[in-house]
Formats: structure tokens, C-alpha cells, sequence
């Protein structure tokens, strides 16, 4: 299975490595340096915080200002609906904010937060017996 890096500009790199620390991420330490750090979210899958400036090394395009655009939504599903919650309550004692009120579709809850550099990141628990409609 190929590996997915999903690469982030921010603002801080010690501030958002921090937030995310108290969210129980940990961090590639090779793969870290004074323009970069690497987060692991699974075995396959990391996220890379790049300080603005490194970040537009690697594009000719405008940085968007996460906080009056949205350039993605980065969703993270958890194993029950009851982890929803306290998943982004600690994400808010860090700092980040909820944009969004808590969404019980039956099959599917969600409810997301905005980080430090107003990246959204929605939680989730879907019910894996659900049948979609498609």
C-alpha cells in the first residue's frame, strides 16, 4: 500500500508540532527540522507541517489563509461515536475552535475543529454495518 503525506502550511512549526502533540500525535524525529515536522496519524498515512515559507518552495501558486478559506477538510474517523467528542474537547483545551455543531446523521457522527492555522479537521465514527445508498 502506498504511503499518503498530506503537506500543511503553518504559521508556527513549534506551536502546531505542540498542538498536535497534545492530541496524541507523535512525530517522525528524522523527518523533522527547523522548516518541517512530520506527524504520523497511521501506518501509511502524515501528515507534514511546513513552515509557510518552506511550504512555498514547493508551489507557484498564493498560500491560502486557512482562516477565510477553506482549501480542504482533513477527516479522521475513530472507532466509536463515543470518542467523537472528547477527541475535539482536547483539541479546543489546545487552542483550536469548533466552526460546527455536532452532526448525528444515524449511520455516521461527526463533529470537527479548526487547528491553530484554521485547517479543518472533522472527526468521525461511521457505523460500519450501515448500508450506504449509492
Amino acid at each position: 500500500m502506498a504511503r499518503i503525506f498530506i503537506n500543511l502550511p503553518v504559521a508556527d512549526l513549534e506551536k502546531s508540532t505542540a498542538f498536535f502533540k497534545s492530541l496524541d500525535y507523535e512525530f517522525e524525529s528524522e523527518m523533522t527540522d527547523d522548516n518541517a515536522t512530520c506527524m504520523v496519524v497511521d501506518k501509511n498515512i502524515f501528515v507534514m507541517l511546513l513552515t509557510r515559507e518552506f511550504f512555498k518552495t514547493f508551489t507557484n501558486k498564493e498560500i491560502a489563509d486557512a482562516n477565510q478559506t477553506t482549501e480542504v477538510i482533513l477527516s479522521l474517523e475513530v472507532d466509536s461515536k463515543e470518542k467523537v467528542a472528547p477527541f475535539v474537547e482536547k483539541a479546543v483545551q489546545a487552542g483550536a475552535t469548533t466552526p460546527n455543531d455536532p452532526q448525528d446523521h444515524g449511520f455516521m457522527y461527526q463533529w470537527g475543529f479548526q487547528d491553530l492555522d484554521g485547517h479543518l479537521w472533522e472527526v468521525f465514527w461511521m457505523d460500519p454495518n450501515a448500508q450506504m445508498i449509492g
